[in-house]
């Protein structure tokens, strides 16, 4: 329960484990605030809340993510969105692809680790060829991601941003899926990736096609 959640976490991080995934949602942002500024700068790895955790297919699975409807193979998978996670993954693999790792980072406004964080492991995996990013509404993760993507990294990228026809100043489905005024938009989002060079899906069918595209054309 969210409620003990951050209590868990201290525990968890002075026993020593280095670690951490937290599936529960709805912890206070100041409360999550507080276990960002403890775990940090302990070089605590952290996914959450409100996240589905981390799948390598047949070989380990430390959370939520339904292993029966994914497969095995080389495209890496980070998510602030648990559901279109599956989705994605389950689209690939009806192509005859599969995943390296999945990566669900969380939906909430303050998480413990960011798109750039992940895929800065992604580019250094060996197991891992293209990178398929989830994106929605609200903050500007994404648009830090394009940056670090056009900066930092060799591997293509496959983009989706949920959440185009979100009405401004309403929560859709996420805590941190939410537009504020101008910012945090899907249209403003789509175009900061794709003038990095991230090919962007309409729907999550389009954004597999377009990752068995880029995984064809690396092959």
């Amino acid at each position: 329960p969210a409620r003990f959640a951050g209590d868990a976490i201290y525990e968890a991080v002075d026993a020593g484990i280095e670690t951490v995934i937290c599936v529960a949602e709805g912890l206070p942002a100041h409360e999550m605030l507080r276990v960002y500024n403890y775990t940090r700068p302990k070089g605590i790895t952290m996914l959450g809340p409100n996240c589905p955790g981390v799948l390598s297919p047949g070989k380990a699975n430390v959370g939520i993510i339904p292993a029966e409807v994914l497969a095995e193979g080389r495209i890496g998978l980070v998510s602030r969105s648990g559901t279109l996670t599956y989705q994605i993954g389950y689209e690939l693999a009806q192509r005859g692809l599969g995943n390296s790792t999945i990566v669900g980072i969380g939906g909430d406004p303050v998480v413990g680790s960011s798109f750039t964080d992940v895929l800065g492991k992604f580019e250094s995996d060996d197991e891992t060829d293209v990178v398929v990013m989830v994106g929605e509404i609200g903050g500007d993760e994404e648009e830090k991601a394009a940056r670090y993507v056009e900066a930092e990294m060799s591997k293509p990228v496959v983009a989706y941003v949920a959440g185009f026809t979100a009405p401004p100043g309403k929560t859709m489905g996420h805590a941190g899926a939410i537009i504020t005024g101008s910012a945090g938009t899907a249209q403003a989002k789509k175009e900061a990736l794709e003038a990095a060079g991230i090919r962007v899906g309409t729907t999550p069918t389009e954004v597999a096609e377009l990752a068995a595209e880029t995984a064809g054309a690396r092959a």
